[in-house]
């Protein structure tokens, strides 16, 4: 056997795996925009939750896909952990449509109508109104190429005549300790190759070439489920506690399946044998052919199972994965840490976008904490509280800065993707967005700088002074309320009168005080120091309502006259 084989049976993997990439990417493309709103209108229970998974999953065909914008949903609470639970369980039975696919690669010659699709897809890439279904179908060309191609060069290995190969599997003894040890490899080899779908092929290649036995075929496919959630429970590590969580859950998912089918392991498999009509004993070559549909039924029928025994204990497994993976100390507290973009890009733009403003949301979020911590520092009397409280403001500040610049190099690393002019619009609003949020952090930051010098100062505000800085606060964080509720919303709920109206108020507030405190200055009120400062954290709070505004008329999409 020449390395020629290797090289040709590595590089149809290659060729399998980037089909299967470029197609789940076309898809979601196609229908990411959507998915969203699917996600949200159809998990009233967790029966739609399931349907909604597989059914997605299935068309776009990625659980990871699936998963990572459930994920997301739970995070900004527009999902629960239960639904997501639900949402995975489908996801996993969604996923099992990719197996039938190969499958049927194997029965015929399927390279025959792979030509012509190449041939269909390049007109349509040219066509930019058309262009996602082009590279969908490029996509389905490459992953059946390299399907027929993986199949021939199985076939032509001509492994069953090799006797080393087939001395390697006649080692393994029909029994438990070897059903383990496939399962193990099946899921180092799913860690490893990074794709369920590639060992899946592999499982094929070798069962139909009539080297692998059904049962240690079956073993491999069932290490491969447990390998894929592998690589998402590593994922999550440096992720919130909402996607540990989900990913955890989808481990204990597919352990439990695994647990109960190795328990009547013989039993189940000759059911699924009988199904397809494929005798266990006394099996020709001619039999060999119904063996990749033997995996995928088992496959299908092990997540189907699964989900129908285990979607009645949702409740049960929410309350065991948050008793596994309970909150650390302080991590509540942990108002900075980036929940949403810390994993790096998704696997297309749309996803990147979806993340990103996930980010901006809850970034906006923590500055209107960081207004109330402001607000609590004016109260403060006592030095050491003051001193503590003019900290943790600082550190806000900093850190503040430092997330506007991560999510810019973010969506500059998204704005490198192939984009269409809707999401390159959406990008540069998200740009703006971020940078007037952070324009706040430093208005808040100036307002307590100001309070500070007021502290230093041993001054004291009149009771009219505080009256109306608490006024001008209440303003302030009303528009901050207002902004949070045009981020979060959708085009019909969001009303950008609410933030002019408040604006406007701002506006008129600050110049009667203006005028008020060039009088009482005149008049011997308070002295021009203090009359001062006063001005400086009424102006600041002015300035911040402008950057409320421009927050607003982002996302909104207008310019104002």
């Amino acid at each position: 056997m020449s390395i020629w084989f290797f090289l040709k049976l590595a590089g149809s993997l290659a060729l399998l795996m980037y089909g299967m990439k470029s197609m789940s990417e076309s898809l979601q493309k196609m229908a990411g925009s959507q998915l969203r709103h699917v996600l949200q209108a159809m998990t009233t229970n967790r029966f739609t939750g399931t349907l909604t998974g597989a059914l997605i999953t299935a068309s776009v065909q990625s659980s990871t896909a699936t998963t990572v914008m459930t994920v997301s949903f739970v995070n900004a609470g527009l999902l629960t952990l239960a639904q997501a639970i639900s949402i995975i369980m489908g996801a996993n039975i969604g996923t099992t449509f990719t197996a039938w696919i190969m499958s049927a690669g194997f029965s015929f010659n399927i390279t025959d109508f792979v030509w012509p699709a190449f041939f269909i897809a390049i007109i349509l890439i040219y066509s930019k109104r058309r262009k996602s279904i082009g590279d969908f179908l490029f996509g389905i060309s490459f992953l059946l190429l390299g399907l027929g191609t993986l199949k021939e060069t199985g076939a032509g290995m001509h492994l069953e005549n090799i006797p080393v190969v087939m001395h390697f599997f006649e080692s393994f003894d029909d029994n438990y300790i070897s059903y383990f040890v496939f399962l193990i490899i099946g899921g180092i080899l799913t860690v490893c190759v990074q794709s369920s779908a590639a060992v899946m092929a592999i499982t094929m290649t070798l069962c139909s070439a009539g080297v692998l036995p059904i049962y240690l075929g079956i073993a491999l496919v069932m290490g491969e489920n447990i390998g894929t959630t592998v690589t998402s429970n590593v994922a999550a590590l440096t992720a919130n506690i909402q996607a540990r969580r989900a990913a955890f859950a989808h481990m204990f998912f597919n352990i439990f399946g695994v647990v109960w089918v190795l328990c009547v392991f013989r039993p189940f498999i000759d059911v699924i044998c009988s199904t397809v009509g494929y005798p266990t004993a006394g099996a020709t070559v001619a039999d060999a052919i119904k063996l990749p549909f033997v995996l995928a039924t088992f496959h299908t029928a092990f997540n189907v199972i699964n989900t129908m025994v285990l979607i009645w204990f949702i409740p049960q497994i929410e309350r065991f994965v948050c008793h596994v993976i309970s909150k650390a100390r302080g991590e509540e507290e942990d108002d900075f840490k980036l929940n949403f973009i810390s994993a790096g890009l998704m696997q297309t733009p749309e996803l990147s976008v979806l993340e990103a403003e996930k980010e901006i949301r809850s970034f906006a979020r923590r500055i209107q904490k960081m207004f109330s911590l402001v607000r609590h520092l004016l109260d403060e009397k006592e030095e050491k509280a003051f001193a503590k409280k003019f900290s943790r403001i600082e550190k806000y500040e900093s850190i503040s800065d430092n997330i506007e610049l991560e999510i810019a190099e973010y969506l500059n690393n998204v704005s490198s993707e192939r984009l269409s002019d809707y999401t390159k619009a959406k990008i540069r609003a998200m740009l703006r967005e971020i940078s007037e949020i952070e324009s706040i952090g430093d208005s808040c930051y100036n307002i307590a700088r100001t309070i500070n010098r007021k502290q230093q100062s041993k001054d004291n505000f009149t009771e009219e002074q505080y009256s109306n800085i608490c006024h001008m606060m209440t303003l302030s964080d009303n528009a901050l309320s207002e902004m949070n509720i045009t981020l979060a919303g959708n085009s019909e709920t969001r009303d950008m009168n609410k933030v002019i109206n408040i604006e406007t108020e701002i506006n008129n507030f600050r110049n009667q005080l203006k005028n008020q405190n060039i009088t009482d200055i005149n008049e011997q009120k308070y002295a021009y120091g203090i009359g001062t400062i006063y001005m400086d954290i009424i102006t600041e709070c002015e300035k911040l309502g402008d950057y409320v505004v421009n927050v607003a008329e982002a996302r909104m999409g207008i310019r104002l006259k």
